[in-house]
């Protein structure tokens, strides 16, 4: 039989037909199926836009709180954020905010719809949240990126306007700065009395540094600042640096160097990743550490308190690895107890001694409590009398005394003054 003959015979089977029938079409459909997916990838490679948006950038919180206010109108499948705010009669309301849940949502941003998924990698962690893994996905139809930029934009900016007029503290969590509860209500810096012209002092120091990045930049001249506030107990050195901040618009970042765990690679980085426009505080940076003259007895009780070094606590103050762009505040009760190393010119251009109350800081103090048309007679009057004492006060304890008779006439308050060290 001939070749010709034998494909004749084949094609007059009737099983073979139907086989290689079979054939084709499934073949047909794989290629169709491969062509469209091809030509989705295409697609989508060329004619829609995708930002991905990790739990680990800065931008994702702000991006979840504008999906909040412009996406939780427009989907049905939501999550709920319980917070408590407290009003300024000092009641506490509790706030409910509905977050697109984790799926699959559609938004329309001006004229465009835009696909976001947000997900969960349940069995993933992130490591210094402590939470499972998230990311949010947007996509969007064109090759524009602006419309991504704009979206983050204003993502940014309505977080600023949930924090104005407020001061936001952070702590470090890990390798990064976490807010620290809620954010607070600035507090005036006319409210923190000092000595006389020694707020304004700082203030304006402050603000020349803030004010002048060039001056530095021209000389070579690192640009940083370093403060230390050192005096007794309750004489408004923590109440003075919160006021400042909220003077000055930054946020406070608390650093705790008796931390455990906290070691010198990790303060290094703490304070090269610090919020912008935020002031560094060390608060009673005598406990962490004692200056290397002090005799082994003295030495031994401050042993194992943390990991970080005294010199690696002066490498990231003012070493080759220091950042700049930073604002740095100490605070210590005991400045005896300081290395000289520590608050040398460079780490510490600016010192200043918060004491106990003078007499302009009682008469102050008391004209913020009680006012009237013999309230100035009357703040001199109860300075004199609380200074024939001879005893030292400080402002907590004249502001504690204040409180206790807010509701009593300023006679009262003058006649009873020798109270103020028994209360």
């Amino acid at each position: 039989m001939t070749l010709t003959e034998y494909i004749s015979a084949l094609s007059d089977n009737p099983y073979f037909g139907a086989g290689f029938g079979l054939f084709g079409l499934g073949a047909g459909a794989a290629l169709l199926r491969k062509g469209l997916q091809g030509s989705l990838i295409l697609f989508r490679r060329h004619y829609m836009i995708t930002l991905e948006v990790p739990c680990r950038d800065k931008s994702y919180q702000w991006l979840l709180q504008w999906m909040t206010e412009k996406g939780a109108r427009q989907t049905q499948h939501l999550s709920v954020e319980t917070s408590f705010e407290q009003k300024e009669t000092g009641h506490v309301k509790t706030k409910y905010d509905f977050i697109p849940s984790v799926g699959t949502h559609f938004f329309r941003y001006g004229s465009t719809w835009i696909r976001v998924e947000r997900t969960r990698e349940q069995h993933t962690l992130d490591l210094h949240m402590g939470v499972p893994w998230e990311t949010v996905t947007l996509t969007a139809f064109g090759r524009d990126k602006a419309i991504y930029f704009n979206i983050l934009e204003e993502a940014r900016q309505m977080a600023l306007r949930q924090h104005e007029g407020k001061t936001i503290m952070y702590t470090a969590m890990g390798s990064e700065w976490r807010p620290l509860g809620h954010p607070r209500r600035r507090r005036p810096i006319a409210s923190v009395i000092l000595d006389e012209n020694i707020g304004d002092k700082i203030l304006n120091d402050c603000k020349e540094f803030i004010s002048n990045p060039s001056w530095y930049t021209e000389r070579g001249i690192p640009y940083r600042r370093g403060y230390l506030l050192h005096g007794p107990p309750g004489c408004g050195k923590s109440s003075y640096i919160t006021a400042l901040a909220g003077e000055l618009g930054f946020s406070i970042c608390v650093l705790n160097l008796s931390e455990r765990g906290l070691s010198d690679d990790r303060l290094n980085h703490l304070l090269s990743v610090a919020p912008q426009q935020s002031i560094i505080l060390l608060e009673d940076i005598d406990a962490a550490f004692v200056s290397r003259e002090d005799t082994p007895q003295q030495k031994s009780a401050y042993e194992g308190l943390n990991r970080v070094t005294f010199s690696g606590l002066l490498n990231c103050l003012d070493g080759v690895a220091s950042t700049e762009a930073r604002i740095v505040f100490m605070t210590t009760n005991y400045l005896e107890r300081l290395d000289p190393a520590l608050i040398r010119p460079g780490r510490v251009d600016l010192k200043e001694y918060i004491g106990w109350c003078s007499p302009y800081q009682i008469e102050q103090m008391f004209l913020r409590f009680y006012d009237g048309e013999n309230a100035r007679r009357q703040a001199k009057e109860f300075a004199e009398k609380v200074a024939a004492f001879g005893k030292n006060v400080s402002p907590a304890q004249i502001q504690g005394f204040f409180m206790f008779y807010k509701h009593t006439e300023p006679e009262e308050v003058i006649k009873n003054c020798k109270l103020i060290w028994e209360l």
